[in-house]
């Protein structure tokens, strides 16, 4: 496993920069927002990485049929060129891995969370002009292909297998306990999908604890989207202050404090605390 470096402070500033005028962008690049966010993680990725990336997905599309037909041709093109003749799939042991969540890795080694095994298909099958759209699924992301009255799903984690309405209902039901709604089945935008690929990455750091930079880089990447929840201020601040930044952290405790203070006095006055104990750390 090639280890991970980050980029300098520099080359970070930049990517973060770019990624943020994505998002807010008036149609986010999907793929674009992945591999800076790729490149927060893996310093080695530069901008030559970044456009072989895209090149390779357009390499990828081109060897699609032309207009294979309707959304099952579609997704029996993507299966067969994807999973079977380039082998991307998923194992269990890739939900131990950040590699798992960088789509410039995704494509060098086919393998990778649903998520991102659904953007190498989504990004794929959209260079060759389908009709196609992620579905977030409650733990565990799939493709559609269609309209919603002659949708097709397909599972890139399982090499694009084609879902029927029960194997939708039991993915759903397994990650639940709760049934499929239709509502399960609308198309997921580009920043719904990077917040969720970014809140996989906060995940793997929590269980982690050693690995407060990933989980640092994981929380300001979401602040940078247009929407977010305001509770990342927090988990931000108190990053800082594990990572020893004890005054920055309390700063960003006590100007948190202030905004939950308008609904919460009894909570604002709990991180205030916070704030007090890590301003005492530095004497």
């Amino acid at each position: 496993m090639r280890p991970l470096y980050p980029p300098t402070p520099e080359r970070s500033a930049e990517l973060r920069r770019r990624f943020a005028e994505e998002a807010r962008s008036e149609r986010p690049d999907l793929s674009v927002l992945c591999l800076l966010l790729g490149a927060e993680a893996d310093g080695a990725l530069d901008e030559a990485g970044l456009d072989s990336a895209q090149m390779e997905l357009d390499d990828l599309a081109g060897q699609l049929p032309y207009r294979p037909g309707g959304p099952r041709a579609w997704a029996v093109a993507l299966r067969e060129l994807l999973g079977e003749r380039y082998g991307f799939r998923g194992t269990p042991g890739d939900y131990q891995r950040l590699e798992s969540s960088l789509l410039h890795e995704v494509l060098r080694r086919r393998r990778g969370l649903p998520i991102l095994l659904s953007v190498v298909w989504l990004e794929v099958a959209r260079r060759a002009g389908a009709q196609v759209y992620g579905v977030a699924l409650p733990g565990h992301f799939v493709v559609g292909f269609g309209p919603a009255d002659d949708q097709v799903l397909v599972d890139p984690f399982d090499g694009g297998r084609l879902l029927t309405g029960s194997d939708a209902e039991l993915l759903v039901v397994g990650a639940t306990g709760a049934p499929l709604e239709q509502s399960m089945l609308t198309a997921a935008d580009p920043l719904e999908v990077v917040q969720r690929i970014l809140n996989n990455i906060r995940a793997w750091a929590a269980a982690r604890p050693e690995r407060t930079d990933v989980a640092l880089w994981g929380v300001e990447l979401s602040l940078a989207l247009p929407a977010h929840p305001a509770r990342l201020r927090f988990d931000r601040a108190q990053l800082l202050v594990q990572r020893g930044d004890f005054l920055k952290g309390a700063d960003e405790l006590e100007a948190y404090a202030e905004v939950v203070g308008a609904v919460d006095e009894a909570t604002a006055d709990r991180i205030r605390h916070k704030a007090q104990a890590a301003r005492a750390m530095l004497n």
